[in-house]
């Protein structure tokens, strides 16, 4: 069964954030999606991880760059696969159903503490996740940004 973590930014912006969380993934060795809200999004997204930082590399890939099957990281705004991957990530939005989720080992669940629309969502699907027997974690930032594990 597939282990999902719900992210809780509160101090430091998606942007910020997702590029250290998928350093960390990446380093697995395992492949990975990044389900976006909207396409303008993926865009940007995809932007945002060639200039985040001059002194590292991760390599990935959207419709717009192609060649999915080649990327470790794929970035889209639908739900498809085709990188074969087995860590999802979640962000601007993006949900999953959960007969999609079973398909990976992990999700990252990203979302925007001070938006009411997304902890309406992150609270939706937490319930959803846990009723279909998911292992889920909850992880919030403290007054550093540092990642702490609430239960």
């Amino acid at each position: 069964m597939a282990r999902v973590d719900f992210y809780h930014l509160q101090k430091r912006t998606l942007d910020e954030t997702l590029p250290i969380l998928l350093q960390k993934a990446y380093g697995t060795g395992k492949r990975i999606k990044i389900k976006i809200g909207t396409e303008e999004r993926v865009e940007f997204i995809n932007s945002l991880l060639w200039t985040y930082n001059d002194e590292s590399f991760l390599p990935h890939g959207s419709k717009k760059d192609g060649f999915a099957e080649q990327q470790p990281v794929w970035l889209s705004s639908d739900s498809e696969n085709p990188n074969d991957a087995v860590f999802l990530f979640l962000v601007d939005g993006a949900a999953e159903t959960v007969a999609n989720v079973q398909a990976y080992e992990r999700i990252f669940n990203i979302f925007d503490g001070n938006s009411d629309e997304a902890l309406q969502l992150a609270r939706q699907l937490w319930k959803e996740y846990k009723n279909a027997g998911f292992e889920v974690y909850y992880w919030q930032q403290d007054n550093n940004g540092k990642w702490q594990q609430k239960v």
